[in-house]
């Protein structure tokens, strides 16, 4: 499993149109291949700030699934206008601490 993490800083005065944007574009991602569970979470200490966590089974489904399809582009056009500075997308993988 890939947990994607992704800094999000959202224009201040658009915070609320984002909060709506990202509820209508939840329901493109959760039906990918691959997906599991998505999450957004809003920073107490930085008021546009939001942190999106996303399980993937493999980074491909994320990378080559997910971008390369057309949810993406519905996804970009819903959400890709509200972040100044763009966010960098990461990735990560448990690991095994037994």
């Amino acid at each position: 499993m890939i947990l994607e993490v992704a800094i999000l800083q959202v224009i201040p005065e658009l915070a609320d149109e984002f909060e709506h944007n990202f509820k209508r574009a939840s329901s493109l991602i959760s039906k990918m291949k691959g997906y599991i569970h998505h999450e957004l979470h809003k920073c107490i200490e930085e008021e546009n700030k939001y942190i999106l966590l996303v399980r993937w089974e493999t980074l491909e489904d994320h990378t080559e699934g997910f971008r390369g399809s057309q949810e993406y582009l519905e996804w970009k056009a819903l959400l890709h206008h509200f972040y100044s500075p763009f966010p960098v997308v990461e990735h990560y993988r448990n690991v095994d601490l037994d």
